[in-house]
C-alpha cells in the first residue's frame, strides 16, 4: 500500500510570455482573478482536495509567490488595532495552520518533466503526489460545490491507479492539447477509464479521442527515476507525458478521470479576462 496522498507539486517557474506585458514585472501566478491571485485559487483547490503539503517549483524573480503564503505580522497587527476583523480573517485564511509550503528551484527551463523532477528529493519512492498546473483554473459548475480534484483523489484512493484529469474538446482543437487514448471507452463526467497511450497535439485525423489533458495529475513516486532518464522530446524539453507513457509501458495502471466542472486557461489574456468576467459576475462583484 502506498503512502497517503498529501503532496501537490505546483510548477511556478514559467516566464509567463503569453501574458506579457502584464507578467513582465509580476509573476503570472500573482495576477488577480476576481479578488485573489491565481496561485491562491490553485492552493485553495489543493486544500479542498486534502492536499496540504504544497511544493512550489520556482526560480529567481518569483519571490512574491512564496511571500503570499507568509504571515505579515505588522499588517495583521495594524488591522487588528483598527478593528478590521473581516479583512484580517481573510488574510489569515490564505495560509491556514494545516498548510505547509516548500519551495525548490528549477535552475534551467527544461520543461514540465524537469520541473517536476526538481522536487524528487521531497517525494518518497512509494509516495503518490499530485501535479497542479496553475495556468488552468478548474471551477465547479454554477450552483455546484463539487471539487473535481477531490473527486479524482478519491478515485485514486479507490483504485491506486495514477489519474490524469481530462475534458472533452472540439475535434478541431485536439491539435492544441495532449490527448488520451482510452481505446474507445465512453467516459461520462466523474468517471475514469484506463489509458492505453497519450498523444501530444495530434491532428484531428490522428486523434484517438477528444479527451484532452488539463493540468491535474496524480502520479506515483516511482515516476521520478523515469523523469531522470527521460530525454528531451517535443520542443527539446523533458516532457512529463513521455515519463507517463513509460509508466504505462511498464504496466503501471494510469487512468483518465473526466472532470465535471469548468476550466479557465488563465495563461492567455483572453482566458484570464474570461475567468475574471465569469467568476466576478457569479460572485456578485460585476453587473
Amino acid at each position: 500500500m502506498s503512502s497517503e496522498l498529501r503532496k501537490a507539486i505546483i510548477p511556478v517557474a514559467g516566464l509567463g510570455t503569453r501574458l506579457l506585458p502584464i507578467s513582465k514585472a509580476i509573476p503570472k501566478e500573482m495576477v488577480p482573478v476576481v479578488d485573489r491571485p491565481l496561485i491562491q485559487h490553485v492552493v485553495e483547490e489543493a486544500l479542498a482536495a486534502g492536499l496540504n503539503e504544497i511544493i512550489l517549483v520556482t526560480r529567481g524573480g518569483k519571490s512574491a509567490v512564496e511571500d503570499h503564503f507568509d504571515s505579515h505580522y505588522e499588517l495583521e497587527t495594524e488591522l487588528e488595532k483598527k478593528g478590521k476583523t473581516a479583512i484580517l480573517e481573510t488574510l489569515r485564511a490564505i495560509a491556514p495552520p494545516e498548510l505547509k509550503v516548500t519551495s525548490v528551484r528549477q535552475d534551467r527551463a527544461l520543461g514540465l518533466g524537469h520541473a517536476i523532477h526538481c522536487a524528487a528529493y521531497l517525494v518518497q519512492p512509494d509516495e503518490p503526489f499530485a501535479v497542479i498546473l496553475p495556468d488552468v483554473l478548474v471551477k465547479p459548475q454554477v450552483n455546484s460545490k463539487g471539487v473535481d480534484l477531490k473527486a479524482m483523489v478519491e478515485a485514486y484512493n479507490g483504485s491506486q491507479a495514477a489519474q490524469i484529469m481530462v475534458e472533452e474538446v472540439p475535434l478541431e482543437r485536439v491539435n492544441q492539447y495532449g490527448i488520451v487514448d482510452c481505446q474507445g471507452a465512453e467516459l461520462a463526467a466523474g468517471e475514469s477509464a484506463p489509458i492505453a497511450s497519450l498523444v501530444e497535439k495530434p491532428s484531428p485525423e490522428e486523434a484517438p479521442s477528444r479527451l484532452s489533458v488539463i493540468g491535474r495529475y496524480i502520479l506515483p513516486g516511482s515516476i521520478m527515476p523515469l523523469l531522470a532518464e527521460t530525454q528531451p522530446g517535443a520542443g527539446n524539453e523533458i516532457q512529463l507525458t513521455d515519463a507517463i507513457a513509460e509508466l504505462i509501458t511498464q504496466g503501471q495502471a494510469v487512468a483518465a478521470w473526466r472532470m465535471q466542472g469548468r476550466t479557465f486557461d488563465c495563461g492567455y489574456v483572453q482566458g484570464w479576462l474570461q475567468a475574471n468576467q465569469t467568476l466576478g459576475q457569479e460572485a456578485g462583484l460585476l453587473g
